[in-house]
């Protein structure tokens, strides 16, 4: 497996995401997580608190794939309220860096008007190369 970030000359470097990953191996894709446990059910309409157990979710996904955060070369995040994710950024990195570490792949992040499953608040997608 070969994980290398894009980083374009003279760009800024980014914070908490990478601009881009090139990657050799084993494709892994994680559907996408909310913030419910692995009985499907919510132990918190918190937005953090849901943020936490959707990484969680994606690590345990990626584990069965013999894989962990530092294969992840792309993520995409569903939030329905994007004020709300803004406003707790500084949350946000510390719940991500408890759970995922220091790897950051190529992310996206878009507000949708819903998800699914009503009380979720967030869905987080990845792929991964091990």
């Amino acid at each position: 497996m070969s994980i290398t970030p894009l980083q374009p000359p003279g760009w800024t470097q980014p914070r908490g995401y990478a601009n881009g990953v090139a990657a050799r191996g084993t494709l892994v894709f994680v559907g996408g997580q909310i913030g419910w446990n692995g009985q499907q059910q919510f132990d918190s309409d918190d937005f953090i608190a849901q943020t936490k157990q959707a990484l969680l979710n994606v690590r345990e996904v990626l584990a069965c794939a013999g894989a962990g955060p530092e294969h992840m070369v792309r993520m995409t995040w569903y939030v329905v309220d994007r004020d709300e994710y803004s406003a707790r950024l500084a949350e946000l990195g510390a719940v991500y860096r408890e759970v995922m570490g220091k790897h950051f792949p190529a992310m996206t992040c878009v507000e949708v008007s819903r998800l699914v499953e009503p009380r979720a608040k967030i869905e987080i997608e990845v792929t991964a190369v091990v």
